[in-house]
């Protein structure tokens, strides 16, 4: 004899799993493929901003925003790969339609004169950071901050705005370089040489730094090489940079000196080096 509260529960068991199995209705598909499609549009922009060739990203940030124009993300990713991809006037103009219209952050106002100042519109880049409240205080703002300051030779207040943005910063080494080569630029070379060394020791690989070191140190008559990491090629490049700074300062013995140490230690030929030794070997056989 079957028992009726067995039979009753396997029932509904095969009820309950028969509901299970029907599929979602089209509306719950419909925000099942929406999530999924913001996820993966949300990967697909982040690859596009970071590792994708700049050109493939300006080409789909650029038709994206086109089928989507009233997408403020959209327009933000096109106007980031344009500078990304050195069409910074481009960028610009961009970053301006953002700005003007709703939704825009200070954020964006910073983007947007960074791309000013990439476009060489120092003006305009001028007025952008105007625009951006005090109270919002950024490592880019304030590093935007002092390179437009730096433009208009306001020494002091680039100096207070470099060193505001290094406060703001775990890794100040780009920016320190920066202001090193302000500092340069006025001929404070002992200035400029201790802020080239800081940003080394945030950044043993910036290169440009220890370039523009050699340069601050040549400037004051010192010709040796600072004591920083470097492989044999950039120090090859560097004593041709410190070469070339006596040269010019008429210390051309030492210069000529640099210039043989520098195709000695290349480890491949250095025709730069060797063209400038044999142009002043020339001069003074001749």
């Amino acid at each position: 004899m079957r028992h009726p509260i067995l039979i009753l529960l396997c029932t509904g068991s095969a009820l309950a799993l028969a509901g299970c199995n029907q599929g979602p209705t089209t509306a719950e598909a419909a925000r099942a493929m929406k999530s999924v499609n913001v996820v993966d549009e949300s990967n697909l922009s982040d690859i596009m901003l970071t590792v994708a060739d700049p050109a493939e990203a300006i080409a789909y940030f650029a038709n994206a925003s086109a089928e989507s124009p009233d997408r403020i993300d959209l327009k933000r990713g096109l106007a980031k790969s344009l500078v990304r991809g050195k069409q910074a006037t481009e960028g610009a103009a961009i970053w301006s339609q953002i700005v003007a219209g709703p939704g825009a952050t200070d954020a964006d106002r910073v983007d947007h004169a960074d791309a000013l100042i990439r476009a060489n519109d120092w003006p305009a880049a001028k007025a952008a950071l105007n625009t951006i409240p005090p109270t919002y205080e950024t490592f880019d703002r304030y590093r935007l901050e002092a390179m437009v300051a730096d433009s208009e030779k306001n020494w002091t207040k680039a100096d207070s705005f470099y060193e505001t943005a290094i406060g703001l910063t775990t890794t100040p080494g780009n920016v320190l370089n920066n202001w090193g080569f302000s500092k340069l630029t006025r001929g404070d070379y002992p200035g400029a040489e201790k802020l080239f060394t800081e940003a080394i020791s945030y950044d043993p690989n910036l290169f440009t730094s220890k370039n523009n070191l050699v340069m601050a140190r040549a400037a004051q008559h010192k010709y040796d090489l600072p004591v920083v990491t470097m492989n044999q090629t950039e120090r090859a490049q560097l004593l041709y940079t410190a070469a070339l700074a006596a040269i010019k300062q008429g210390d051309v013995s030492v210069g000529k000196s640099l210039l043989q140490d520098a195709v000695d230690t290349a480890p491949s030929y250095f025709e730069a080096a060797q063209r400038s030794l044999d142009a002043l070997e020339g001069n003074s056989n001749g």
